[in-house]
């Protein structure tokens, strides 16, 4: 069950590491006259993820992984 959960956290901290962020864009609407609109789109920002997170994930996935190992149960 160790080798299991350990397998996916080193699988999530990879896919943390291989995707840098998450991005959004944020529409502003600037005036409205009627039944007209006018809106203005701001470019997407970027949030970043820590990289500290991703290396815990694995380093956790590693140790759960390796620990499977070391005792057996039948």
């Amino acid at each position: 069950m160790r080798q299991i959960i350990g397998t996916f956290l080193i699988i999530i901290g990879v896919a943390y590491f291989a995707f840098r962020g998450f991005s959004y864009t944020s529409h502003e609407r600037m005036m409205e006259l009627g039944p007209i609109a006018a809106s203005r789109t701001s470019h997407n920002e970027l949030i970043p993820y820590s990289p500290l997170l991703g290396g815990a994930l694995i380093g956790g996935g590693l140790i759960l992984f390796l620990a499977g190992f070391s005792r057996r149960e039948f």
